[in-house]
């Protein structure tokens, strides 16, 4: 199978303008997705995917392949389904499977991409996949910046939302308190697919891209890791991810 890793990127984030480039133990942190992905065996190649030339600047420095973007996208899969028929392109194949590795997940590893491609190996039916982990404390349940998801009991995603579900305020003494890791492996023509339908009510209110699945009637399946991983949407998550990576020990297997 033909499956390539796209990293979209670009340095006008609202929360965090320019965190593609911000330093993590001298890498830039699209650097470290970019090069931890890329790892991955299943992969026939990685490419980052940005509208700003410093990007495109930084990866040809780095050795790390790049398309340029349009800079009209609101969305990362919007960038991902541009880049993949550019990069076909280039390569002269078709993709079986694209995964969208969010650039702002620099404790991506090798084994989540794996792990997120499972489902898709073991079901033809499947056409997109999410993985998950257990949020850390109430504190990150709490927080807006990592979106929560409810799954059915086959591990298919209920609803996406930014807000702490499912709630605790009847008294359970414990619910699952869970986050979407955006490592998202699409089937390619599904990813088309999706890039052509138009933005959904649910997705716009909580900036979901997968809600726009679910209001569509189609299935997201959630794949669960065990991996310590933070996403970085402020300075502070970017501090707390520099902590985590301190002893990490693929960066010394970086090319």
């Amino acid at each position: 199978m033909n499956i390539i890793a796209i990293v979209p990127a670009r340095m006008g984030s609202s929360r965090f303008p320019g965190k593609p480039l911000a330093d993590i133990h001298g890498t830039p942190m699209v650097g470290h997705v970019a090069k931890r992905t890329a790892m991955c065996k299943n992969l026939a190649a990685t490419y980052i995917a940005t509208c700003d030339q410093v990007i495109m600047d930084y990866a040809a420095t780095a050795g790390i392949k790049a398309v340029m973007t349009a800079d009209t996208h609101t969305r990362c899969t919007d960038r991902t389904a541009e880049a993949l028929l550019k990069i076909e392109k280039e390569l002269g194949i078709t993709a079986d499977i694209v995964v969208m590795v969010q650039g702002d997940e620099p404790m991506v590893t090798p084994g989540m991409i794996d792990a997120s491609l499972v489902p898709l190996f073991e079901d033809l039916d499947l056409q997109v996949v999410n993985l998950m982990a257990d949020l850390a404390d109430g504190e990150e349940f709490e927080d807006p910046s990592e979106v929560k998801v409810v799954t059915d009991l086959r591990g298919n995603a209920l609803y996406f939302s930014r807000e702490p579900v499912p709630s605790r305020k009847k008294g359970a003494s414990s619910v699952p308190m869970r986050k979407q890791v955006c490592i998202i492996p699409f089937r390619r023509d599904f990813l088309l697919k999706f890039n052509a339908m138009p933005e959904s009510p649910l997705e716009i209110i909580e900036s979901v891209d997968m809600l726009r699945i679910l209001e569509n009637g189609g299935t997201v399946r959630m794949a669960m890791i065990s991996e310590r991983t933070l996403s970085v949407d402020t300075p502070e998550d970017l501090r707390r991810v520099r902590e985590l990576m301190l002893k990490d020990e693929l960066r010394r297997l970086y090319a």
